[in-house]
């Protein structure tokens, strides 16, 4: 196209001509959206596409990302047949190798994982992985896992073959055309002003790979990515067959590839080596790195004890470009919550091919509805917060979590870079008693507890077994259920709503009764119009026109955008996140009225505190802000106090608990206690796939009263017609088995779903799983009940009993020895 042919408006701008620029594109126009526009300010493939090894993998962790992937492998399928260009793809499958015994517990729990979530995964003896793959020796394998649909393609290929498609939609693209800047009024997207005119426009997809950062920035949108060396090998051809699967041995950091008979390689070494760390390079495009072989030359090493082939195969080339990686190795997608219609697609770690298909449907999807197609929660760009903003501690993280790309992935590991970032007041005091400390959005929060005196050691030590603080969390949920305990939660989100209408939006957004009386708090859901929960949060009333908001750690970006996007226009209500501004000790158990009455004058007795209020009491010299509620099934308030009194609260409780047994304790046996309790976990159990009908949560949605919510008509629709999945809990008698979330479930012999989450419930003295049974022809409480259910863990099946009721209450047996 000529210059002027630029169109001087569109209904979205597309910044970025790689493959999930591309994708996002063709999808767009596909979805009637034939207006679209793609900017690519060099040549389409020039950033980073141009150089990726073009592997496609589809198993992830979350049954969503893994649906995603398998959208990829489906479009490239018939992507060929559609535009008349070729991709490359080749559905050749896909082989992992285990060369070690945990290695290959993890490889089982993946299959296990698969077979949830309907990815024909096989396990492979040493010999039949040898007959798929013959170049390899074999002598360490102790098996290998085979998935049939897996594949490969050739990047720049698939990413033409999009474009074409995306112009045969009606998508506009325009090569050699430069962003400059946007035009933004009153926080809204004007225009997008480039090196060839305006265009006005109102959405805006910035798919730019490693340049999305700083692109972002300039208009207050934090997008989590750095640059980073990545490198693989070119061998000349050797024969190698054309139909051999991709291979990834990650006990050896190293990934392979047939192309033109001979083998790509690479590998994701230890000490990574950022790239561009003042900035990338005026003019960069289509540009490689300088080789680095001494750098490669410890997955060379790893190679040869896998293929002694490479020793005599020619090298075509070293090939050594720069990707963008993210702090936790998921790709970034969604509405910026900074900047309302502001769309990122970006930082895709290496697997941009493999995710390009689906990200850009995703992505599309996102841009033409509002919301995403299902729930995508793991690459949403709200999961990240404030210690995101500073790149150089993203880069830090960021080169930890490309160093672990292929290390063992073992259940509760956490990252150690970083660290300590945000801590509460009293960190250094819970530390010095043992306190072993995991991290979430920067917070530093204890996990368990070490006993100092007894010699143990306030480190986690990772297994796929049972882990060195199971008894350390044995001790702090006996503690919960027989005395009391505090958790430090100083970490909770915690937002102010404020203004003469926030009890008009509150009780639009919210699907529980908020209108209730100043002192009143509510558990309550927030929905989408599918019914879907998009929050799971705790509601105090105040004042007349005041709210406080508490919600989990991890989810204080997104929820704080979830309400203020759907306060509705012309309300006058306000929201600030004060998270920073307060201390939340957790006092949890049978003794902590107890307690609390050795601390305060105020009359925290149950007919003058009963649960499901909020009151302002006097504790050492501070005014508490005390809850009624808990999340572990037992007797309990939240203190929610300015920190400056921090320790002087804690201190008062602590001497005033000695003699009743108050402990400290943390979140793994917070996490035991709301297992047996049947408490539901946003972001494992619930999210925006599941409405509160199903979830078992429906007591919480306001129907039987005629207030309109948000997703109001979705419930009423669900209740009359029943639903087809149910979360129940499952218990498995053998106390030695290990449950972690995603084992397959069973009723009466057929795959009906897989577990949210797992764990152990010491008072049951058994493992624990919460899961929902499908069915596409309707699940009732009674279809639930009357089944025999079994688990499979590690591709090893257990009998379970299923429950719909909580499994622990506080007048039943204590904890078993």
């Amino acid at each position: 196209m000529s210059k002027k042919d630029l169109p001087s408006t569109a209904k979205a701008v597309v910044i970025g001509g790689g493959i999930i620029g591309c994708s996002t594109a063709y999808h767009l126009a596909k979805l009637g959206l034939t207006d679209t526009v793609l900017l690519e300010r060099h040549k389409l493939t020039s950033g980073t596409t141009f150089h990726a090894a073009g592997l496609v993998g589809q198993l992830r962790t979350s049954a969503n990302i893994t649906q995603l992937l398998g959208y990829s492998v489906e479009l490239y399928k018939t992507l060929e047949a559609e535009t008349g260009l070729g991709t490359g793809w080749k559905m050749n499958g896909g082989l992992r190798l285990a060369c070690n015994a945990e290695r290959w517990t993890e490889v089982k729990r993946q299959a296990t994982t698969a077979q949830s979530f309907g990815l024909d995964m096989q396990l492979l003896t040493p010999k039949e992985a040898l007959d798929l793959w013959p170049l390899m020796t074999i002598d360490d394998l102790v098996g290998a896992a085979f998935l049939p649909t897996d594949g490969q393609a050739n990047p720049s290929d698939i990413t033409q073959a999009l474009a074409r498609g995306a112009r045969m939609a009606g998508a506009s693209i325009f090569e050699d055309t430069e962003v400059l800047d946007l035009e933004i009024d009153k926080g809204r997207i004007r225009a997008v002003l480039t090196s060839r005119g305006r265009i006005e426009c109102e959405r805006v997809v910035v798919c730019a790979g490693q340049w999305t950062r700083a692109f972002a920035a300039r208009f207050g949108v934090n997008v989590p990515l750095v640059s980073v060396e990545h490198q693989y090998m070119i061998t000349e051809g050797f024969g190698v067959p054309s139909n051999l699967p991709t291979l990834r041995d990650p006990d050896r950091l190293t990934y392979y590839k047939e192309e033109v008979g001979g083998l790509v390689m690479g590998g994701y070494e230890p000490n990574p080596i950022a790239w561009a760390v003042n900035g990338i390079p005026d003019g960069f495009h289509y540009s490689l790195l300088d080789s680095n072989f001494d750098h490669f030359e410890q997955i060379m090493e790893q190679a040869l004890g896998r293929v002694p082939a490479l020793e005599t195969a020619g090298i075509k080339q070293l090939l050594n470009g720069p990707e963008s990686f993210t702090p936790d190795g998921n790709f970034i997608l969604g509405e910026a919550p900074e900047l309302k219609n502001f769309f990122v697609g970006a930082g895709f770690n290496a697997f941009g091919i493999a995710s390009g298909g689906g990200a850009g449907m995703a992505l599309a999807e996102w841009v033409h509805k509002g919301e995403p197609p299902y729930d995508l929660w793991p690459v949403d760009i709200r999961r990240f917060g404030r210690p995101h903003f500073d790149t150089d501690w993203v880069r830090t993280r960021t080169l930890e979590a490309y160093g672990k790309h292929y290390t063992l992935a073992f259940p509760h590991e956490e990252y150690s870079s970083g660290r300590p970032c945000r801590k509460s007041p009293l960190y250094d005091r819970l530390k010095a008693q043992g306190a072993c400390f995991g991290e979430k959005l920067g917070w530093e929060r204890p996990n368990w507890f070490a006993d100092l005196a007894a010699g143990e050691v306030a480190k986690d030590v990772y297994s796929y077994e049972r882990q060195n603080w199971f008894a350390a969390v044995g001790r702090e949920h006996k503690a919960v259920r027989e005395d009391a305990v505090i958790f430090d939660q100083t970490s909770f989100a915690k937002f102010v709503l404020k203004g003469r209408d926030a009890d008009a939006a509150l009780s639009w957004i919210a699907a529980n009764d908020v209108a209730k009386p100043v002192g009143t708090l509510t558990y309550t859901q927030m929905l989408n119009d599918k019914g879907g929960i998009e929050c799971d949060v705790t509601v105090a009333r105040i004042t007349e026109t005041e709210f406080y908001i508490v919600t989990g750690t991890g989810f204080a970006t997104h929820d704080f955008d979830w309400i203020a996007k759907n306060i509705p226009e012309g309300l006058h209500a306000e929201l600030v996140d004060v998270t920073s501004a307060y201390t939340v000790l957790s006092l949890m158990g049978p003794k902590a009225r107890t307690i609390l009455e050795k601390v305060t004058r105020a009359d925290v007795s149950n007919a003058a505190f009963p649960f499901g209020r909020v009151k302002t009491i006097g504790i050492a010299g501070c005014p508490v802000r005390a809850l009624r509620v808990t999340y572990v099934g037992e007797l309990g308030y939240e203190l929610h106090l300015p920190v400056e009194y921090a320790g002087s609260v804690y201190d008062a409780l602590m001497a005033a608990g000695k003699e009743d047994g108050l402990v400290n304790a943390g979140y793994r046996a917070i996490e035991s206690c709301r297992l047996e309790k049947g408490y539901r976990a946003w972001g494992s159990d619930i999210g925006p796939d599941h409405t509160p009908v199903e979830a078992g949560l429906a007591w919480a949605v306001k129907t039987r009263k005629a207030i309109p919510f948000k997703g109001r008509e979705a419930i009423e629709r669900q209740l009359s017609a029943g639903v087809r999945k149910r979360m129940a809990a499952f218990v498995v008698d053998d106390p030695a088995v290990v449950l972690l979330g995603r084992e397959t479930i069973y009723r009466d012999g057929q795959r009906v779903g897989w577990l949210s989450s797992g764990g152990f419930g010491y008072t049951l003295g058994k493992p624990i799983g919460y899961g929902f049974v499908r069915n596409p022809d309707g699940v009732t409480e009674d279809y639930v009940l009357s089944g025999t259910y079994e688990l499979d863990v590690a591709m090893t099946r257990f009998a379970c009993t299923v429950s719909l009721a909580p499994l622990y209450d506080p007048g039943m047996a204590r904890i078993k020895s």
